[in-house]
């Protein structure tokens, strides 16, 4: 039976929705932005490492990798520029994808309400029923990474430029050398798992090419856990100075 209105009355409106509002609504959508904004963090990632092994070229190789990072694009977005757009864009690809997980997950939740006394374990891999978690450890390391060697606040050291001398005080403790392995190891988690998700999502990781991806995501994984871990324990065993 249709539903009349009052003459006179104007019917009503659809809401019409943007284009980017409508693939942010959708499961497909978030799903997308996920992938993205992951690919943005995973070729910093990987940036940041190779980065970091400069440690091993001695005393000012970090230094001048600084020095240059602040002088890129200087003629056009001004000295350290090119660091804050990067710095803008990680924070941006950060929020996204923190938000479409927690989006996602939700979804998930109530795509299926009803909750049995005993419900059978679902096998999965430790990555995967570790995400959540080491999202949250790798967040809260960030900010910790940012404070000792970004601002210098809790560096030991603490000197603006002197990269390398701030990177070395600050691996010669114990401790730190500590939360940095877990933070990596997690991260290395993370990766492995978010790799064979985008790729399984992008139908690469097919029934029979399934094994095959999940040993390249773990063996990328691996490259980068130990990539990131060489210079800390380099400092700790004096290898670096």
């Amino acid at each position: 039976m249709a539903v009349s209105t009052a003459p006179g009355t104007p019917a009503p409106q659809r809401v019409r929705r943007s284009t980017a509002g409508r693939v942010w609504s959708s499961t497909v959508g978030k799903k997308a932005v996920m992938a993205v904004s992951g690919a943005i963090l995973f070729l910093y990632v990987v940036a940041h490492m190779v980065g970091n092994l400069k440690a091993f070229a001695g005393a000012g190789a970090l230094d001048d990798y600084g020095v240059f990072l602040r002088e890129f694009l200087s003629p056009v977005l001004g000295y350290g520029g090119f660091l804050w757009v990067v710095r803008v864009v990680l924070l941006l690809a950060v929020v996204l994808h923190m938000v479409a997980a927690v989006q996602l997950a939700r979804r998930a939740r109530k795509a299926r309400p009803v909750f049995y006394a005993h419900r059978p374990k679902v096998q999965g891999s430790y990555a995967a029923r570790t995400m959540r978690w080491g999202g949250v450890i790798i967040a809260l390391f960030v900010v910790y990474h940012l404070l000792d060697l970004t601002a210098g606040v809790l560096n030991p050291n603490g000197v603006e430029g002197a990269i390398h001398a701030n990177v070395v005080a600050d691996f010669q403790r114990w401790y730190v050398v500590l939360a940095y392995t877990l933070a990596v190891v997690a991260l290395g988690f993370h990766l492995r798992h978010g790799l064979f998700s985008a790729l399984r999502s992008l139908g690469v990781a097919s029934a029979r090419r399934a094994a095959a991806v999940r040993g390249t995501a773990l063996g990328v994984a691996v490259v980068i856990t130990v990539g990131f871990l060489v210079v800390p324990f380099g400092v700790l065993f004096g290898i670096v100075r």
